[in-house]
């Protein structure tokens, strides 16, 4: 039987094998079965690069600025300059940051209206 490979991120012993992945119970990296290295990509969009309006590489955690009046489609308000919005994460598409800003709720933002705080 093949042993299950050691995690590439924290070189832990303890990785199982889930559908399509290789999972490390330990640091709970993720990476595919094909692939012997550690790269994070989902279908070939790179998290790790996604920048905020004035080149800033954007994490998921950070807190980030709101650079220009947002209208909110489907509603009359809008989200102000300087709205401040903590715990952004980093999704693929579109709209590439899910947050929720105060005063209007979960939504998703395009990060070339931001600015990491």
């Amino acid at each position: 039987m093949d042993s299950n490979p050691n995690c590439p991120k924290c070189n832990s012993e303890y990785s199982y094998e889930d559908g399509p992945l290789w999972i490390c119970p330990e640091c709970a990296h993720e990476w595919a079965k094909d692939s012997g290295d550690n790269s994070d990509e989902s279908d070939g969009l790179d998290l790790t690069k996604i920048k905020d309006a004035v080149g800033n590489l954007l994490a998921d955690g950070d807190t980030v600025t709101v650079i220009k009046d947002l209208k909110v489609k489907g509603s009359s308000s809008v989200v102000k300059v300087g709205t401040k919005v903590k715990n952004i994460r980093l999704v693929d598409g579109d709209h590439d940051i899910d947050c929720k800003v105060p005063g209007v709720g979960p939504m998703g933002l395009k990060s070339c209206f931001v600015k990491k705080v």
